[in-house]
């Protein structure tokens, strides 16, 4: 089952609606109060509904979830959609200087900030959540994936585990490396990160490694590239089995 309800960004868009929208696995349906890990997710519009989707294709994670009855809450909210660059500004945890697009203000901070303490406590209100950083995820793609290993990395104390699908490692690749080098990782904390084959040259394949290792310093991570991937839903949609089984790999151990 998807809920989907409206929220609001004060600090990010004042009183602008959004959609959430809120998987519940069917064992939540049934009656034995049993509790979930969560699992958070950017770009909301485009996890569950082709409808709803940018452009016309979903990742279709209900789907697969259903299918394979896991035990997990996805918790997602619609991206910043303001043409002037909203999206790259709410999912940068750091100021961007582009050739093409000029200066973008980093405003991952604020997302982050919102994120922990509005969103999550309403998440961990109305559902049955295992609300301890150990059942507590985070994933995305692109700017979304950026904002993952941010995430995982800089909000430790919060998420224990995080998804990075082609994330935008390109984006000021100083700035970020000195972000996640200062910032404090318990040891347990897992991530998987990915790259499409054809999103990028060779150059961005040894950026895509270097990160990985300098994560892998830090904590176990699982690293892919992925044959003929793309940039795109559709992609990353295939990449489901992949990363998802990562998240939750001995999680009751």
């Amino acid at each position: 089952m998807i809920e989907v309800w409206n929220v609001t960004l004060p600090e990010l868009t004042g009183d602008e609606k959004r959609r959430v929208y809120v998987y519940l696995p069917a064992q939540a349906a049934e009656g034995d109060r049993q509790r979930f890990p969560v699992l958070y997710m950017f770009d909301g519009h485009n996890v569950f509904f082709d409808s709803d989707a940018t452009y016309g294709k979903s990742w279709g994670m209900g789907e697969y979830l259903d299918a394979q009855r896991i035990p997990l809450i996805v918790a997602a909210v619609e991206c910043n959609h303001d043409p002037d660059n909203g999206r790259i500004s709410e999912y940068a945890p750091y100021t961007i200087s582009s050739p093409y697009l000029g200066d973008i203000e980093g405003r991952g901070e604020k997302t982050m900030d919102w994120l922990i303490h509005s969103f999550k406590r309403e998440i961990d209100r109305r559902y049955p959540t295992m609300p301890d950083r150990k059942h507590t995820f985070i994933a995305g793609s692109s700017m979304g994936g950026l904002m993952s290993l941010y995430a995982v990395s800089c909000c430790n104390t919060v998420f224990s585990r995080a998804a990075a699908l082609s994330p935008s490692l390109d984006c000021e690749p100083k700035k970020l490396e000195a972000l996640l080098r200062a910032s404090e990782m318990k040891p347990d904390t897992v991530l998987y990160m990915d790259m499409g084959e054809t999103e990028c040259g060779r150059r961005g394949m040894q950026r895509f490694w270097h990160f990985a290792r300098l994560m892998a310093e830090r904590s176990r991570v699982t690293a892919r590239i992925v044959p003929d991937g793309r940039h795109c839903e559709a992609s990353w949609e295939k990449q489901i089995p992949f990363f998802l089984p990562t998240l939750l790999y001995e999680l009751e151990e």
